[in-house]
């Protein structure tokens, strides 16, 4: 009869803190919630077919990009562009241009 030995598991950080001891991943974490924050603040702005259409793409110091499956859903949320990022300002984000981008499918 074999006897079991329980395997040591070396120390495990979670997540969130591994994420937070490196510089470059917790900024890089930072800007994926914010981008995520903003989106919430302007799908309040569209028409229900297009707040189900749009995903939060990269953020930088200058931009923020809207991800889009689609070029007839990225000509007309471009349509919006502008009441977009007034709603953003509106809301208190720091001002950034704002791009729509169509993801590839592969």
């Amino acid at each position: 009869m074999a006897t079991h030995i329980p395997r040591q598991v070396p120390h495990q950080v979670p997540l969130a803190s591994a994420l937070d001891q490196n510089d470059s991943l917790a900024s890089l974490l930072r800007r994926l919630r914010e981008s995520e924050a903003r989106l919430g603040t302007v799908r309040a702005c569209l028409p229900l077919p297009l707040r189900a259409a749009i995903k939060p793409g990269p953020l930088d110091d200058a931009t923020w990009t809207l991800l889009v499956a689609n070029a007839s859903t990225a000509a007309k949320l471009r349509q919006w562009v502008p009441a977009l990022e007034s709603s953003l300002t509106d809301a208190g984000w720091a001002p950034r241009v704002l791009r729509v981008k169509i993801t590839s499918a592969r």
